[in-house]
């Protein structure tokens, strides 16, 4: 899971790299050589439509979505597993309904042939496509979570349902900062490990070679 979580992540910032890149160059060129790409902000309306898509996921992943939990840690836990049960479920729907209006433009954007009202006239039915596609992620996640909570509900395992999905506190994030932050020191120190045995086993054969 961790994986796909950062491969989402490095697409959604690859996405608004190269928006940046563009506004740059769009930027110069028409403070230098009074030209414009024409199309930039276009393209800027398209990355946000697909970069939200892919934030839902990954917030989705992560656990990150806003629930108000000032009264949840005071619940009894039959209470407490109702509600987690509930917030997957209902997302469970939501990401369909997203799929499912989403899916609706897209037909009717390939029925029309509908193009981009810009200078550019670029047809809808390739952005719409990505928007989908991301939508399609979203909505699986969601379904596949909304699966797993109501089998851990049907099954008895409430301790399990409410741990996988309770609402993310302080300490959670704490917990997950502190052991990237330790998985970060073992791969350097790990580095610095290797480095270091092949310098002191390269020395002797230096040393021989003079």
């Amino acid at each position: 899971m961790k994986r796909i979580e950062y491969m989402a992540s490095m697409v959604f910032g690859g996405i608004f790299l190269l928006l940046s890149l563009l506004v740059v160059t769009e930027t110069l060129l028409r403070k230098f050589l009074n030209v414009s790409l024409q199309g930039v902000d276009e393209l800027g309306g398209y990355a946000l439509a697909v970069g939200a898509t892919l934030s839902f996921t990954l917030a989705l992943l992560g656990r990150a979505h806003m629930r108000i939990d000032i009264f949840h840690e005071k619940f009894p836990k039959s209470l407490q597993t109702l509600f987690n049960w509930l917030s997957a479920t209902l997302m469970a729907f939501f990401g369909l309904f997203l799929f499912w209006v989403c899916l609706q433009i897209v037909l009717e954007t390939l029925d029309y042939g509908s193009t981009a009202q810009t200078p550019w006239a670029t047809p809808l039915k390739y952005p719409q496509g990505l928007w989908l596609a991301g939508l399609t992620v979203f909505a699986f996640t969601a379904f596949a979570y909304g699966l797993r909570a109501t089998w851990l509900l049907l099954t008895g395992r409430s301790d399990q349902l409410n741990e996988e999905f309770h609402p993310k506190g302080v300490s959670d994030e704490l917990k997950e900062e502190l052991e990237d932050f330790k998985n970060r020191q073992q791969s350097t120190g790990s580095d610095e490990d290797v480095s270091l045995s092949n310098s002191v086993s390269a020395q002797p054969v230096r040393e021989g070679t003079q």
